[in-house]
């Protein structure tokens, strides 16, 4: 395996809605010798630190919603996601951080309009395109546990 898209906070980068980082030192130690590519759509689309946004199923599908204004924040998340993996068409394995709206794999919280949980299980919108493109598609604990098992 070479290169390794991963969500940038895991590798230290202060990019967290609250400017704060998830460094994973466990992570980074499985994944040594691999080409890491860091990545945060949210942190390039808004900035850090920055409202947080979940995912709200909504007529037009699964959308991010920003807590503090309402708005569907969706849009430049999606496009940041199609241009880095335009830009990298080498990346063999996306790693994302759990319960992330844009980066969570099969973690991330989806509610309804009423802002009912209506799964926990839910794909972030950069995740979404890692797997439409077919790239094997793992949270970062979902990782561990493959590697140390």
């Amino acid at each position: 395996m070479g290169k390794v898209a991963i969500s940038a906070c895991l590798v230290g980068e202060v990019c967290r809605y609250d400017g704060t980082d998830n460094r994973n030192d466990a992570l980074l130690e499985k994944l040594e010798g691999m080409e890491l590519v860091p990545f945060c759509p949210e942190d390039f689309a808004f900035g850090t630190p920055r409202p947080t946004m979940d995912l709200v199923e909504t007529p037009e599908g699964v959308r991010a919603i920003s807590n503090a204004s309402g708005e569907d924040l969706s849009t430049p998340v999606e496009q940041y996601a199609k241009e880095f993996f335009d830009k990298h068409p080498e990346i063999d394995l996306f790693i994302g951080k759990d319960r992330s709206p844009s980066c969570g794999v099969c973690t991330a919280k989806c509610y309804d309009e009423e802002k009912t949980l209506i799964s926990a299980e839910a794909t972030g919108l950069m995740a979404a395109e890692a797997k439409r493109r077919g790239l094997e598609a793992l949270d970062a604990e979902q990782y561990l546990i493959q590697k140390n098992g």
